[in-house]
């Protein structure tokens, strides 16, 4: 089988588990949303070899370890904060403008 569908021992992964099943959610959820589980997606350093679908653990940045099922390999960063509010786009070239000026200002 490819390697993109295996792990082994100290590989980059991820893992997918159950946090609540259906019945230990919160009420006052939507009646589709409730009727799901509460899933998790963990990334972390596999402690064993395995395949995609097949229980893992993990040990994550943190030192945690988290077993779940192998959902990928060598997993990246797909997170947005989406498009970034015009009031602080310039904030970073703004600010090393004063810090040049107040140093300028300072050894003079």
């Amino acid at each position: 089988m490819s390697d993109e569908f295996r792990c082994l021992p100290g590989d980059w992964v991820e893992v997918e588990y159950v946090l609540l099943q259906p019945a230990d959610r919160a009420t006052g959820l939507p009646e589709d949303t409730a009727a799901q589980p509460l899933r998790a997606w963990v990334k972390g350093f596999a402690l064993a070899d395995g395949m995609i679908g097949d229980e893992v653990e993990v040990e994550t940045m943190s030192g945690r370890h988290v077993r779940g099922h192998l959902s990928a390999t060598s997993p990246g960063y797909t997170h947005t904060f989406g498009t970034p509010p015009p009031e602080i786009v310039g904030i970073g070239r703004d600010l090393r403008v004063r810090v040049a000026e107040y140093r300028a200002k300072a050894g003079e």
